[in-house]
């Protein structure tokens, strides 16, 4: 399997105003599931709650990863983390809809802070995916993280 979300690369300008575009959609479109609905689990799948769980985790992930990747020595390697594991042990399932939403946009806000003003040289820099497949960009990671959220975001 390939890493990755995107097809086409976009510019970060672009990128980035989609992020912004979730930053609105995402919690209108869950204030709008009951309890029952955000918690429904379908066997081995992740119920809403727990998705938005695993986004918060995704950004707090990348947060860390487009950080580092600007001042640690070329090429970035990306570690895995995972995924199913930080899903049970933060418990996103039990927590409050709010607190799970408050969390992620502030992530993301902060995403926005790091990413919207990196140097084009920077954005250039090499970074090894988890899973050997070739080597990307700094671009390339932000807006497979932007692509990564659309693909959670048709799930909701």
């Amino acid at each position: 399997m390939k890493y990755g979300y995107i097809e086409n690369q976009r510019p970060l300008p672009e990128a980035l105003q989609q992020l912004r575009t979730y930053l609105e959609e995402v919690p209108v479109r869950l204030r709008g599931f009951s309890e029952e609905e955000l918690t429904f689990r379908n066997p081995g799948k992740w119920s809403k709650k727990e998705i938005l769980g695993h986004l918060i985790d995704s950004g707090l992930n990348n947060l860390k990863r487009f950080t580092d990747a600007q001042f640690l020595p070329p090429p970035f390697v990306v570690q895995r983390y995972n995924q199913n594991q930080s899903v049970v042990y933060n418990r996103y399932q039990e927590l409050p809809l709010e607190h799970l939403l408050t969390y992620w946009q502030s992530l993301n806000r902060q995403i926005l802070y790091v990413t919207e003003n990196i140097p084009e040289e920077t954005l250039q820099k090499p970074v090894i995916p988890p899973d050997g497949s070739p080597t990307v960009t700094l671009l390339w990671l932000i807006d497979d993280y932007v692509a990564h959220l659309g693909h959670h975001f048709k799930q909701f």
